[in-house]
């Protein structure tokens, strides 16, 4: 056989042997029939915090490998509450996600906040303090600035508001012990809890803290509002001035 008719006849071969050859997948295809299977046969509390997330990102990014997507939150922002509680600006920082991803998250979020108020709303406070303490830590333990709010509570010590007094810095929230009572009078409320923040993560009352505190049930006092008790939020945990005996 010539030379020139040898080349052809190993390039046929070769071009069969190709065709016959499966070309090689992207290690993501299947990965989301699979990981849907595993959370619909029950499996998916038993979910690492990193594929619960992929679960999610699903609906927002429709096709593609969103497994490093996930893995890139969780390690910007530290855990999966993390990146639910971060700003929609903070989210789209991270490589590959867009105002929709940023967006989708924040409503789930949200929908968990709802979710929690409504299970304090609809409950005498005192009797439910778990749910409220897993309330304000979903709430606040997250926020890049201190928040400071006040439930505001009826005779029975249902919840009537939860509402944001102020916005402040880092480390600070101005409040008017005045403003809080008007609001509470406005709403008829016979008790109040205060709550607020500290982004550093530590929920341990500082002395201004102890002072504001003071401030305001001194003022409650004098209009017969009680405060049942003064909550600060941070990642590590919410500290109770009622527990640590400040109140």
């Amino acid at each position: 056989m010539s030379e020139p008719g040898l080349q052809e006849d190993l390039s046929a071969q070769a071009e069969l042997w190709a065709a016959a050859t499966p070309a090689p997948k992207p290690h993501h295809l299947g990965h989301r029939e699979r990981l849907r299977s595993r959370a619909a046969t029950g499996g998916i509390e038993a979910l690492p915090d990193y594929e619960l997330l992929e679960l999610y990102l699903f609906r927002s990014i429709p096709r593609g490998d969103v497994k490093p997507l996930a893995k890139a939150l969780l390690t910007r922002f530290g855990s999966l509450a993390a990146v639910l509680g971060a700003s929609v600006a903070e989210l789209r920082t991270v490589k590959g996600v867009g105002e929709a991803v940023a967006l989708d998250l924040k409503l789930l979020h949200h929908a968990t906040l709802r979710v929690g108020r409504e299970s304090v709303a609809k409950r005498t406070v005192i009797t439910s303090w778990s749910q409220l303490l897993a309330y304000v830590k979903v709430a606040l333990a997250h926020e890049p600035r201190e928040q400071f709010r006040v439930l505001f509570l009826d005779k029975k010590n249902q919840l009537i508001a939860d509402e944001t007094m102020n916005h402040g810095t880092v480390d600070h929230a101005p409040v008017y012990p005045r403003e809080v009572m008007r609001r509470a009078l406005e709403l008829s409320a016979s008790a109040v809890i205060l709550v607020h923040n500290h982004p550093s993560g530590d929920p341990t009352p500082s002395s201004a803290d102890v002072e504001m505190t003071r401030q305001i049930v001194e003022a409650a006092r004098a209009l017969r509002i009680s405060v049942h008790d003064h909550l600060v939020v941070g990642r590590d945990g919410v500290a109770s001035f009622k527990a640590l005996g400040l109140l």
